[in-house]
C-alpha cells in the first residue's frame, strides 16, 4: 500500500483470488470511514467494491492468476472514488456487459454485478481493453452530518 499525502490517496494491489475480496472490502470501508458515512453508505460502499472486485476475479483472470488495483481518494472533500483495474482479459463489448443478467460466467453467475454497483453509488464508469485488461470507476458522495451527528 502506498499513501501520497498530497491528494490522500491510497493504493493496494492484492492476488486476484476470491479470499482477497474481504479484504477489498475492509480496505474500502477503512478508506471511506474518513468522511464519517452513515451505516447505509458504507454498506453501499463495500457492496459495489466487493462486486467489482469480484468481477476483476472472476472474469479477468479466468485462469487464475492476476493481479487487481484498488485506489481511493477523496475529491472535493466529500465525495469518495473508488478506482479498481485489473490486467486481464478485457470486456469485448462493455455496454453489453454493463446490461442486468448479462454474464460470461456460466450458470452459477447472475451478471448483476455492474447494476448492483449502479445502484449503490452515484456514477460508475467502465473502461476496457480487450487483452490489456478493465477499470471500473466508483463514485459516491458522502452527505454532510447535520448538527447532533445526524445527517
Amino acid at each position: 500500500m502506498s499513501n501520497r499525502a498530497s491528494d490522500g490517496r491510497v493504493k493496494l494491489e492484492l492476488p486476484a483470488s476470491s479470499i482477497n475480496e474481504g479484504f477489498a472490502r475492509v480496505f474500502a470501508a477503512a478508506f471511506a470511514a474518513r468522511l464519517d458515512p452513515t451505516i447505509e453508505e458504507m454498506a453501499d460502499i463495500k457492496t459495489a467494491v466487493s462486486e467489482a472486485v469480484t468481477n476483476a476475479i472472476v472474469h479477468a483472470y479466468p485462469n487464475g492468476g492476476g493481479t487487481i488495483y484498488i485506489t481511493a481518494r477523496v475529491i472535493g472533500g466529500d465525495t469518495l472514488e473508488f478506482v479498481i483495474r485489473d490486467k486481464g482479459c478485457g470486456i469485448m463489448d462493455v455496454k453489453q456487459a454493463m446490461e442486468p443478467m448479462f454474464t460470461t460466467g456460466g450458470e452459477e453467475r447472475s451478471g448483476m454485478g455492474f447494476t448492483i454497483m449502479q445502484s449503490f453509488m452515484d456514477k460508475v464508469t467502465v473502461s476496457s481493453q480487450l487483452g490489456k485488461g478493465t477499470r471500473v470507476r466508483l463514485v459516491k458522495r458522502i452527505a454532510p452530518r447535520a448538527a447532533g451527528g445526524k445527517k
